[in-house]
């Protein structure tokens, strides 16, 4: 089969995985906290969730391109439709831990679990290293819009239902169910999926010594991979859930009008991913991630600073207008630096040190919430510890060029 059928069944699976998130993110920590459980219970499960994402991804993504990449990313959609089942249908606190930390469920809007590794692997291998930058920026411009068209669906399905009578819960669970529909959706579209994404095993490949799915690029994984998880620890103190949160606590906003102003933020967000092609074309991988980043960090700071909810959405969205454009920039610079069988590995290992990274935060973001004189703490941390890994970043790798730029 010719890869032109590959490329957009990728692209879909990314489309309706990214709605299903976003559907999800903006009623979750609601539901939970309708459910009868307390900030700092919230923040725990959603620390627990990451954990167990970064344990299972980590076990799939390693062995992804020697066990089969089709494989993987089916075994991710039955995990996600598992979870969304398991939150549905029980209120027991361990029960839904298991849940979390066996499935795949996003708290944040955010791609968890083994797809992402596993699309992007497969993507560098159908497309040329001039076109790679191109289509991770659209590859994640989708993904932006999907996350937005959900946030915004999920937000207003809750809200509508409430307006015909159901109970709050109710119209929350229902939403839950939906995300779990959607596992189900990408499972039949994965089994579509032709051999031309896989690695052709050689003699070579055969006799190479693994650690982790790597070999020769291990140090450079590793070294990107530490600091991939300091800014994600930084990130995981505001996840949208937890965004939302504040926003209700602070400004009273209902969950429709949550679901409008995250739509409108990774709206902004999809369209920064394109912006990043032309600046990465001209500046280079490193110096667009670098330099586009600190900026929208400083403006993460303002946000708690902001007096009224116009003017905190007003600097959310300006924030999301640039904070996007090092993602596709940071995927493409980590499939330019390893070799094509160690590609599911790299970016397998580098998410799951960005899960690592952010499945401690949400537990201190729910501390920091239920003690009001802190409930803004998060964003001053997060900023300031983002910018402290632009720094590093710009130092460790301004000399490392992908193949393009040499």
């Amino acid at each position: 089969m010719n890869t032109h059928h590959d490329i957009p069944l990728l692209f879909s699976t990314r489309i309706i995985r990214l709605f299903c998130y976003g559907f999800l993110s903006v009623i979750l920590a609601l539901y939970l906290a309708e459910t009868g459980f307390t900030e700092t219970q919230i923040g725990l499960l959603f620390t627990l969730t990451l954990i167990g994402d970064a344990v299972i991804s980590l076990w799939l993504t390693t062995s992804a391109d020697r066990f089969g990449r089709k494989r993987t990313l089916l075994i991710g959609a039955i995990l996600m439709a598992s979870a969304g089942i398991g939150f549905a249908f029980t209120k027991n606190f361990a029960l839904l831990v298991v849940a979390a930390m066996i499935g795949v469920i996003s708290p944040s809007g955010s791609d968890i679990g083994p797809f992402l590794s596993v699309e992007q692997a497969s993507l560098t291998q159908l497309i040329s290293n001039e076109k790679r930058t191109h289509f991770f920026a659209w590859y994640n411009l989708v993904g932006s819009f999907a996350t937005a068209t959900g946030a915004l669906a999920g937000g207003w399905l809750a809200q509508s239902l409430q307006l015909s009578g159901w109970t709050a819960l109710e119209s929350y669970r229902f939403v839950l169910v939906g995300y779990a529909l959607g596992g189900f959706i990408l499972l039949l579209l994965f089994l579509n999926l032709s051999s031309s994404i896989e690695i052709t095993p050689s003699n070579e490949i055969r006799n190479t010594q693994y650690a982790l799915g790597l070999h020769r690029s291990r140090k450079v994984v590793f070294k990107l991979s530490a600091l991939f998880a300091l800014d994600a620890f930084a990130g995981g103190l505001i996840v949208q859930s937890m965004f939302a949160y504040w926003l209700f606590v602070r400004f009273g906003v209902d969950a429709g009008t949550l679901g409008s102003i995250f739509f409108g933020a990774n709206i902004l967000a999809g369209i920064s991913a394109l912006l990043a092609i032309r600046l990465a074309n001209k500046f280079g991988l490193i110096n667009t991630m670098v330099f586009t980043h600190i900026p929208s960090n400083i403006l993460l700071i303002l946000i708690p600073l902001m007096p009224t909810l116009p003017f905190a959405i007003g600097l959310l969205l300006l924030r999301f207008s640039i904070s996007q454009m090092d993602v596709p920039t940071r995927q493409s610079y980590t499939m330019a630096v390893v070799a094509p069988d160690e590609r599911s590995a790299a970016s397998g290992v580098t998410a799951i040190a960005r899960s690592i990274g952010a499945s401690v935060s949400p537990l201190l973001t729910g501390f920091f919430f239920g003690i009001p004189a802190l409930l803004s703490l998060p964003f001053f941390l997060a900023g300031g510890l983002k910018i402290i890994y632009d720094l590093l970043l710009f130092r460790e790798f301004r000399a490392v060029k992908p193949p393009e730029e040499n």
